[in-house]
């Protein structure tokens, strides 16, 4: 398929950590020309360029001067609004010279910046979307992340051709700030699961059972979920190079909290989820998997 044709697009990539490096990596086999990419870690994005055969660049600026179509996978509301800083103030924000530009937003931050991102980036004549990942490291190199993506339909459906190659599954959920309220809502129950997982497993392994035979029986029974599949076995065998960080599952809960508040309602489960991926970060263990909580609730571990 010659993508390039397809889109008319040249991409630029703002943040390369572990999604979007690989996100950069996917859209270069698929025939996007990547030709702008940006991190705060220079010798990182230098790399990448490197690789993919496209100019490593100072600011976010020059993203926006180089490519048509700027995708942002940063960390949290701050960078977030660091890169989309009024122009006037911050020569080098992304919203510098964005006339006609594209902005797709991937990182998981709050709805109130979403909102806030495409106002700005409205006034400065340009669109914006956010489109939030439901996947990890593998299906953003793969293509085949679950993408849930707000903003106006005209925007989306100028962004579909790259929306299309980077997933499996695409759903349009409404306005801006639609996609980061369902997204964290998802990772809110995600983390929710796990950290219930890890103290099932936990007092499994205090009572003497046999993990392998119980992790069996919760996947027949009402015991079953996704997290589940993804994180028992690391648990059991203390195996958590990260695919999702506790850090972020604190972050993430975090925002799905602050929404509970803001609508009047008290999450007792979801609240002890994040005191629990808090505990790791407070520990030093806060960039290891989110399947490292159990390391909190097995016998001998903490």
């Amino acid at each position: 398929m010659d993508t390039q044709s397809q889109s008319g697009f040249t991409v630029g990539i703002v943040g390369v950590g572990r999604m979007g490096v690989n996100i950069a990596r996917h859209l270069k086999d698929v025939g996007f020309p990547v030709v702008a990419i940006h991190d705060t870690r220079a010798e990182v994005a230098r790399d990448l360029a490197a690789e993919l055969g496209a100019c490593a660049v100072e600011t976010p600026a020059a993203v926006t001067r180089d490519a048509q179509i700027v995708l942002t996978v940063v960390s949290d509301d701050a960078a977030m609004r660091a890169i989309f800083a009024d122009p006037e103030r911050s020569p080098d924000s992304l919203l510098t010279g964005a006339a006609g530009r594209l902005f797709v937003n991937c990182a998981t931050v709050s709805p109130a910046a979403h909102v806030e991102v495409e106002r700005l980036a409205h006034a400065a004549g340009a669109q914006s979307l956010e489109a939030c990942m439901a996947s990890s490291i593998t299906q953003a190199r793969d293509g085949t992340l679950y993408l849930m993506v707000a903003g106006t339909t005209e925007a989306f459906e100028r962004a579909r051709p790259v929306l299309e190659a980077m997933s499996s599954a695409l759903r349009h959920v409404g306005p801006a700030g639609r996609a980061a309220q369902v997204k964290a809502l998802v990772n809110m129950v995600m983390n929710s699961n796990t950290a219930a997982l890890a103290e099932g497993l936990g007092l499994g392994a205090a009572l003497g059972l046999d993990l392998g035979m119980l992790r069996e029986v919760f996947a027949q029974t009402g015991a079953a979920s996704r997290v589940l599949e993804t994180d028992g076995e690391d648990m059991q065998l203390r195996q958590h190079d990260v695919y999702f960080s506790a850090a972020h599952a604190a972050k993430d809960s975090g925002i799905a909290l602050d929404l509970a508040r803001e609508a009047g309602l008290d999450l007792p489960v979801a609240e002890a989820a994040r005191g629990q991926f808090e505990r790791l970060v407070q520990a030093g263990k806060g960039e290891l998997d989110k399947s490292a909580v159990a390391e909190l609730t097995f016998p001998g571990r903490a």
